[in-house]
């Protein structure tokens, strides 16, 4: 008995519950014992062991939940806290469904001993357990009362001003009423229109009562909305059971709710009710509880038991305040305004004079030289009185333009003399009279006289100054130069003598005047400045100077450079100069010139300026060249990648050996420019692999060949790979940090990321899965295959693109193949030249060349067997590859 070689596929489901089969598991067991009946029976089916042929498989198929649920049951019953818990959940459904006549019966007594014995433990309990039923009552109440307060002062304080409020207060004279109630009495216009009688826990209108001319919709409906708006509220903001929204205001409507045990009323009131409403809505629901408590709690929508409830009703919808029709009192209105007219006129006038008035008298005040020290209103008239000094502004002119009359304005005044310094100023001008050389100003409330004037001017300005007042301003005549032709000549001298005292090799040691004689004295270094030849431009007569100079040498550095240029004729290569007091000579001299140089500076004064030749090079032929040799070996030394193991300099000639990285600076290169005779130079290298970071990076990136989405740096001599690479490139990453890792080196890599090929994989495999066929024994496809290769240029086009933006570099290989006919060398040609069409072709479109390589595959990678029906056309094409790199 032998069976068909086709593979058996089962459907994929999940078992929708625990009680059905899992027919997978079934349907191995069956072919697992087809297989132990009939050998021959090679059906296939992936993932069945092979041997696996045991029926304790099927009795557990079969009966395993029963055997489990049996196995916890037991397990349930062997275990007394288990069980416990088991009953405690079934507990409180079993008490729900019990009849209530029995339960009561069952648990009246234990309950009754547990309240006693809890209250007589802890009376607190009771308080706690009362607290949440007696405070929102006491709340509201509490609540009702303030209302009912502001209402009532609102409504007061809004008529009380009023011609009603005029007749609403002896109306409380006269009835011994407060004048608040009369004014709630007759202000507040409501009346209740609807009145709505709802069971708590259904939501059911239980009845409704309706006002004469007041319409509504159905009250079924209406009562249902209000129940979902007050259970709303609750769910909302979590809001306790005992309380609920007790108004609600539309326009001129409020809804005004009383919550009782059983039934919630509902009133409709249109205007402005008074607060002690609510106590009369109240009343009539504890009335109805009173007289219909069980009717309410057993309420399940037959209103036939209560039936006296709509007249209980009734005197809530006759509660209502009509407005009076009384008239507009036009003639106390006439009366009040034929008062209040030309009294009104007449206060706006004073107030217009009065405003008018003030502004001249802050006028007065701002004016400098002006004080005032009373001012006041009488009768219409105007007085004011102060101070004003002379020089200040009329204070009758200073009227014109205030729109106050002249007439009605009586001032007195008192002079004085004002210490403001622009008044101080003018009395200073008109005394003394300055010159025109003498310019008088006002400086940071000084008085500042400047320029030249003769000393008798002068002598009268300090005594002027002298005279001033204790509080006035300072008068400066500090910057008034005497133009008296002693004081010039005084003036002059001294000019000369600060110039001399500022010249370097020259101290003044004595100068003086007398008899209009000048007299000065003191030591000059021969290398400074003529003394006689600076009085020129100085304007001092020469014939009155009488000096006496006693030559010294300065030890100041230009004297000192200067002498030292004289006694050491430095040649043209040497320059001298100073530098922070030092004198510094730098270039190349001959050695006897550095000799007499050290010899110079061992002679300066201890102190004098130093003398620094360490900067002058000695020219000789063999020192010139040992300089050069060493500049060239440090130049090396400072060279990454070169070690200088041994160096010396012999006979004429250069040696030097060491280490030296292929990847670091030239040897021989470097010599350019060090002036050292590269045919002297003997040098041996071995080379070595440098461990300096930038050679390690160098080697890395030519082995490695990373993505431009990842960069190597160096951060403080460690090698940190950054970005984003195909897993591929990360091993190997990962194997070079590895292998450096051992020689010292350290290249983390941990902050490298796999690079995320998503978005490019649904393209790749749109470009892969596309072939371009050709017929037999060409190598151009046909026409029908336009279309195909320009979707494919578009494709190829935009992976590129996306390819390089995710930091990877893409490459197509275009790969030739033929059918089994003819020659393999022929068809290996023609192999080839398919995908050499195809290239061109793709260029053509649009495609850049280097994505493009291409390869003849022959015969050799056939897309179906040729013996096929379909074989050999399908065989005759250009398949595509994606690589990245």
């Amino acid at each position: 008995m032998t069976s068909t070689v086709d593979p058996i596929s089962l459907p994929q489901r999940t078992a929708s519950n625990d009680t059905e089969i899992d027919r997978e598991a079934l349907a191995r067991l069956l072919i697992e014992i087809a297989r132990n009946v009939d050998p021959d029976y090679r059906a296939r089916f992936d993932g069945v062991p092979t041997a696996d042929p045991r029926m304790e498989t099927l009795r557990q198929l079969l009966v395993s939940r029963e055997i489990s649920e049996l196995s916890r049951v037991t397990h349930l019953l062997d275990e007394p806290e288990q069980l416990a818990a088991a009953v405690g959940d079934v507990l409180s459904s079993a008490a729900a469904r019990a009849p209530h006549a029995q339960l009561g019966e069952a648990l009246a007594p234990a309950v009754e001993r547990a309240v006693q014995r809890s209250i007589q433990k802890s009376p607190r309990t009771l308080t706690d357990i009362l607290y949440p039923v007696f405070l929102p009552a006491i709340r509201k109440s509490i609540g009702e009362k303030i209302d009912q307060t502001f209402q009532s002062l609102n409504e007061t304080l809004r008529h009380i001003f009023t011609w009603h409020g005029l007749k609403w207060r002896f109306e409380a004279w006269r009835t011994g009423a407060s004048f608040s109630e009369v004014v709630l009495k007759h202000s507040l216009i409501y009346r209740v229109e609807h009145v709505f009688l709802i069971n708590r826990n259904s939501g059911l209108l239980i009845a409704h009562v309706t006002a004469d001319n007041a319409t509504s919709e159905d009250p079924q409906l209406i009562s249902s909305m209000l129940s979902a708006i007050q259970d709303f509220v609750k769910d909302s903001f979590n809001e306790k059971e005992q309380s609920g929204l007790d108004t609600i205001r539309f326009g001129d409507l409020r809804l005004w709710s009383e919550v009782g045990p059983f039934a919630t009323l509902v009133s409709v009131i249109r205007g402005n009710p008074p607060e002690e409403l609510h106590e009369i809505v109240r009343d009539v629901l504890l009335r109805i509880h009173d007289e219909c408590s069980q009717a309410l709690e057993q309420f399940d929508g037959d209103s036939s038991q209560l039936a006296g409830v709509e007249a209980q009703l009734q005197t809530c919808v006759e509660l209502k305040q009509e407005e009076s029709n009384q008239g507009f009192p036009w003639l106390v209105v006439a009366a009040a305004l034929l008062v209040l007219i030309p009294a009104g006129g007449w206060f706006f006038l004073s107030w217009q004079s009065g405003q008018r008035w003030q502004a001249y008298v802050s006028r007065l005040e701002t004016q400098p030289g002006i004080i005032v020290a009373e001012q006041k209103i009488r009768g219409g008239q105007f007085y004011i009185a102060g101070l004003r000094d002379p020089l200040g502004a009329d204070p009758q002119s200073l009227l014109s333009g205030t729109q106050v009359d002249p007439a009605r304005v009586h001032s007195q005044w008192q002079f004085y003399q004002s210490l403001e310094p622009e008044f101080v100023l003018k009395r200073l001008t008109a005394s003394l009279a300055p010159p025109d050389s003498v310019r008088l100003s006002i400086v940071n409330d000084r008085i500042v006289a400047e320029g030249e004037a003769p000393d008798t001017w002068i002598d009268r300005a300090r005594a002027a100054a002298r005279q001033l007042s204790a509080g006035g301003p300072e008068f400066d005549i500090s910057k008034v130069r005497d133009v008296s032709p002693e004081a010039r000549a005084a003036e002059r001298w001294q000019a000369y003598v600060s110039r001399l005292e500022t010249q370097p090799g020259i101290i003044v040691a004595e100068q003086k005047i007398r008899d209009g004689q000048f007299y000065i004295a003191g030591l000059r270094d021969p290398l400074a400045a003529d003394p006689q030849a600076l009085l020129s431009g100085t304007q001092v007569d020469p014939a009155r100077v009488h000096s006496q100079w006693q030559f010294y040498q300065s030890l100041e550095p230009e004297f000192v450079l200067k002498r030292l240029t004289a006694s050491l004729y430095p040649p043209d290569t040497v320059r001298l100069s100073i530098v922070n007091d030092r004198i510094v000579a730098e270039g190349e001299a001959p050695d006897t010139w550095i000799d007499r140089a050290r010899a110079a500076a061992r002679q300066l004064s201890a102190g004098g300026p130093e003398f620094d030749i360490s900067k002058v090079r000695d020219v000789s032929p063999e020192a010139r060249a040992a300089e050069h040799w060493q500049y060239y070996v440090s130049r090396l030394e400072a060279q990454p990648g070169i070690i200088v193991a041994q160096q010396t300099a012999r006979g004429g000639h250069f040696y030097i050996s060491g280490l030296r990285d292929p990847l670091a600076a030239d040897p021989q290169a470097l010599l350019s420019g060090t002036q050292v005779d590269p045919a002297r130079v003997h040098s041996q290298w071995q080379f070595y692999q440098s461990l300096d970071p930038k050679f390690v990076v160098k080697r890395l990136t030519a082995s490695l060949t990373p993505p431009k989405s990842v960069q190597l740096s160096i951060i403080q001599g460690r090698i940190v790979v950054v970005g984003e690479a195909p897993a591929a490139w990360i091993s190997r990453a990962q194997a070079a940090a590895e292998q450096l890792s051992a020689d010292g080196v350290v290249l983390d890599v941990s902050q490298l990321h796999e690079l995320d090929l998503a978005e490019l994989n649904h393209l790749r495999e749109a470009i892969q899965t596309t072939d371009i066929f050709f017929s037999s024994g060409k190598v151009v496809p046909g026409p029908e295959q336009v279309p195909v290769l320009d979707r494919l240029a578009g494709q190829i086009k935009e992976f590129a693109q996306d390819a390089r933006k995710s930091g990877v570099t893409a490459r197509f290989m275009l790969t030739g193949h033929s059918d089994a006919t003819g020659r393999e060398t022929a068809n290996a040609s023609i192999s080839a030249a398919r995908a050499e069409t195809v290239r061109a072709l793709l260029n053509k479109r649009g495609v850049a060349p280097e994505l493009l390589l291409v390869r003849g595959a022959g015969t050799f990678e056939p897309a179906v067997p040729e013996n096929s029906q379909t074989g050999s056309s399908t065989n005759r094409r250009v398949s595509i590859t994606v690589n990245l790199d």
